[in-house]
């Protein structure tokens, strides 16, 4: 018989979703007044590699939250995307 101190425990270790996803960074794009759905949605689909189906999904979730992030990836993936956002008149952030 074994004694019961000897038997095998499982540790679970806690991950960060960041860790996990291998992301560090999001970027936001944030609502306004001046840019039309479809301009955001072909923007996204162009610079984002959406799907014309997630690109409107982020546009109506920018229109009725004010804010979403678009796409996720480190700084230094993030910043010549969220630049040519803003050199088209969308206003949008590294977090």
């Amino acid at each position: 018989m074994k004694p019961f101190y000897s038997q095998q425990v499982e540790v679970e270790e806690k991950v960060s979703f960041e860790t996990l996803l291998g992301h560090k960074s999001e970027l936001i794009l944030f609502d306004d007044d001046f840019n039309t759905f479809d301009f955001v949605i072909d923007t996204l689909v162009e610079l984002c590699d959406h799907s014309f189906e997630q690109a409107e999904q982020c546009t109506l979730l920018v229109h009725y939250k004010g804010k979403c992030a678009v796409k996720l990836g480190s700084k230094e993936e993030l910043k010549p995307i969220c630049s040519a956002m803003g050199d088209r008149g969308l206003t949008a952030q590294i977090a």
